[in-house]
């Protein structure tokens, strides 16, 4: 039985547990695969999809598996990050075009939050990437504004009182958040949104990933050595996604994947509830023990 939350001001009911839609887009995904994946989570009582303008075909496969259920939904994307992140454009024309282009790709009339794409703090401060969100307000394309991102960045984003929510991440190998941006934005009743929340799950490689993406998370992990990450990988995923789920202030976590037998597998774990005080402690108090200064919220 799936759990839900308020997403902080904005008021939306969304699950605990949200679908991340890079992997479908940067992996290359069929539509039939989506399809399959998507429904057993929406059938399963999953209610939010995210998704970004820089994910590829992400938006295109998302919009044609769920356009016939998208009241039922919760859909987020994010703008200004473009191409795999091979390019970006923060001006408000491209902004609003980009937004104009997600709803085309995803078959709506709306999106419920549209997302600034871990745009840095002077992007933020110049202004006219939130003059573009107020105007996609103004014209019905958007119903709230988030910020996606970390750090800094993130700090400079909530200072702003403009957003909504907020997307950061937040696992066993990346807690800087928790200490550095969540009170200012539960200060702000602002709906939090865990990404990466098993860390990749970066401990099922024996060795150092090829993909360099993984590799701060493989590096860290190695080095906090977690007691629960001895038992098989999916239990240690399950514990990985509980913890963050348990950090006071995150609304809800998303996960991307393209196997619909991990997606009910990690719906199952987090129907078991938040970790026990003392196994959220005892992984903070490692934390504490091990991380570098250097071990910043990773983008």
């Amino acid at each position: 039985m799936m759990d839900y939350t308020t997403l902080g001001k904005t008021g939306l009911k969304v699950s605990r547990l949200g679908f991340g839609g890079a992997e479908i887009g940067y992996f290359g995904k069929d539509q039939e695969s989506v399809d399959e994946l998507l429904g057993s989570a929406l059938d399963s009582g999953l209610n939010l999809i995210d998704t970004a303008a820089a994910y590829w075909t992400s938006e295109k496969l998302i919009g044609n598996s769920i356009k016939s259920r998208r009241k039922d939904i919760v859909l987020i994307s994010k703008c200004g990050a473009l191409d795999g992140f091979t390019r970006s454009d923060w001006t408000k024309k491209g902004i609003l075009e980009t937004i104009e282009s997600s709803l085309s790709l995803l078959q709506t009339d709306y999106l419920d939050v549209m997302q600034l794409h871990s745009c840095d703090a002077k992007t933020i401060q110049r202004g006219e990437a939130i003059e573009a969100l107020i105007v996609a307000k103004e014209k019905g394309y958007i119903r709230f504004a988030g910020y996606s991102g970390d750090g800094s960045d993130a700090v400079a984003a909530i200072c702003t009182d403009f957003f909504d929510t907020l997307q950061t991440s937040v696992s066993i190998a990346d807690q800087e958040a928790i200490d550095l941006t969540l009170p200012s934005a539960a200060e702000r009743n602002m709906g939090v949104i865990a990404k990466r929340p098993v860390a990749n799950a970066v401990w099922r490689n024996e060795s150092l990933p090829e993909d360099e993406y993984h590799h701060e998370y493989w590096n860290r992990i190695g080095k906090l050595k977690y007691a629960f990450l001895e038992q098989s990988l999916s239990e240690s995923v399950g514990y990985a996604l509980r913890f963050t789920l348990s950090v006071t202030g995150v609304n809800t976590a998303i996960v991307g994947t393209t196997n619909p037998g991990r997606w009910l597998e990690n719906a199952d774990y987090v129907g078991r509830g938040l970790l026990a005080d003392a196994e959220f402690k005892s992984i903070r108090d490692r934390w504490h023990e091990i991380a570098d200064q250097d071990w910043v919220g990773q983008v």
